[in-house]
């Protein structure tokens, strides 16, 4: 089996990521009996030296088959074939999206054949058998306890970021996070400021509560500094509400100056700086992301973070890092909302964060996510002779595009949808319309695979071709 292995040819000009067409490899051995069923894989690393690939490589092509069912993983001790194989599973099984009539350029959501299923599973049985029926309990408001004490562990070592228990509301979900903040500081008349463009989602739940939003332009290097500071002595807000990395829809990233400022104007005016971190593992290059917490001394942040853009969006699962002067109004918002976030669900989270599979994770997700942002880039360059424009973000899970004078992101849209393709427009995103807000789209890749990316460019440019002739 090792001999069959390490003779793998892997063709570099294809497109295809290494690891997958590792993965075709050894499930075809799987199938054909050549490994045979409760034999050990090779060790991670033994096997990156004799294919002379990286550690991710081996990494992903076994998550994949994890996924897929081939094998399954003992903690500690490796990679293991299933023997349940031959009568559950069919060899045509791909990690690779099924074509579907729409293809969905829309969706930051990861396609849910490559969720951690398997390994999600054991930990809620682990969980069940563990706790019998108080995993099925009322947790305490503020969130399961063990879960709590692990996260502060987790964002110190990941994020750099210090904080303790008593200051971590788990939520159901970053919209969740969003309402309670939002229930919990805000009254009718209060000003909120936000990134213009913005994740609208936010936008409603601000003006749900009686809010006027005040819109800051933002750049490559962030929000708009001086602009922020003359419309914050104007309105006096009570809250700035910014994304610092990969911000929706954008994809800009804060530099650290632009954080540092941010900060300063927060404790000069006194106002509370809400940040949205949902992404900032997703960096493609080398650079390390820097969240504003992170910089924050004087207790002006509240950072709210949800799993469901790298985990699964389904657990409905996240947090929030609060003010100590406003815990209080936070854990009475977060009873009179739903009392409690799922027991159980917090439980097998506080494994998974536990036995460092978050960072495994993490690395298997920046390697797949890369492999399709690089392979969207190289599409989108055919759009130049269009004279359309692109921001590169090195990172995150889209692409924002401005169009040329005199072309609406919201007719391409709906041409788009014609043909078979949704796109996002720019006009969702901005709080304040005139012609030039018609002209940008947000792209996708996150829930595409590589055939429905370049099927997707291809029907752009169709569309792009019908509306300018």
């Amino acid at each position: 089996m090792k001999h069959k292995i390490v003779r793998i040819q892997f063709d570099t000009k294809s497109g295809e990521p290494l690891y997958l067409q590792l993965f075709q490899y050894l499930k075809e051995c799987i199938l054909n009996e050549e490994i045979i069923y409760g034999s050990k894989l090779p060790a991670i690393r033994s096997l990156a030296k004799e294919l002379g690939v990286n550690n991710i490589t081996i990494i992903n092509a076994y998550k994949q088959l994890e996924l897929a069912g081939y094998v399954t993983s003992k903690q500690g001790s490796g990679y293991y074939v299933s023997k349940r194989l031959r009568t559950s599973l069919s060899p045509s099984y791909t990690p690779k999206s099924k074509e579907q009539n729409v293809i969905n350029f829309g969706s930051v959501s990861p396609h849910p054949e490559i969720f951690p299923v398997e390994t999600f599973k054991q930990y809620i049985t682990e969980a069940i058998d563990r706790d019998k029926g108080f995993a099925f309990g009322y947790q305490e408001i503020n969130g399961y306890l063990p879960l709590r004490e692990v996260l502060t562990t987790f964002l110190s070592q990941t994020y750099n970021i210090t904080t303790c228990k008593k200051q971590i509301q788990i939520v159901s979900g970053g919209q969740q996070g969003l309402d309670i903040i939002a229930k919990s500081l805000l009254y009718s008349g209060d000003s909120v400021i936000t990134e213009n463009p913005t994740y609208n989602g936010a936008v409603e739940v601000f003006k749900s509560r009686g809010c006027r939003t005040v819109p800051v332009n933002i750049h490559s290097q962030g929000i708009n500094l001086i602009e922020l500071e003359k419309k914050v002595r104007i309105c006096k807000p009570k809250l700035v509400y910014v994304m610092p990395n990969y911000q929706n829809p954008t994809t800009f990233c804060y530099s650290k100056s632009t954080l540092l400022e941010l900060l300063k104007l927060a404790e000069t005016y006194q106002f509370y700086i809400l940040e949205e971190d949902s992404m900032c593992e997703l960096s493609y290059s080398h650079k390390t992301n820097l969240t504003l917490k992170s910089f924050d001394t004087n207790d002006r942040v509240i950072y709210l973070k949800s799993f469901s853009k790298l985990l699964m969006p389904g657990l409905r699962m996240g947090f929030i890092i609060m003010p100590s002067t406003l815990c209080e109004s936070f854990t009475r918002t977060k009873q009179a909302t739903d009392i409690s976030s799922s027991g159980l669900i917090q439980r097998a989270l506080d494994l998974y964060l536990r036995n460092n599979k978050w960072y495994e994770h993490i690395l298997y997700m920046r390697e797949i996510y890369k492999n399709k942002y690089e392979y969207m880039l190289e599409k989108l360059e055919m759009l130049e002779k269009y004279n359309i424009q692109f921001f590169i973000p090195e990172g995150g899970l889209c692409f924002w595009l401005t169009l040329p004078p005199h072309l609406s992101a919201e007719k391409l849209s709906a041409e788009c949808l014609k043909n078979g393709l949704i796109i996002l427009p720019s006009p969702m995103y901005f709080s304040h319309l005139d012609s030039f807000k018609d002209r940008h789209i947000r792209l996708s890749f996150a829930s595409c695979s590589f055939n429905e990316i370049e099927k997707g460019i291809t029907i752009l440019r169709h569309c792009l071709n019908t509306l300018m002739n």
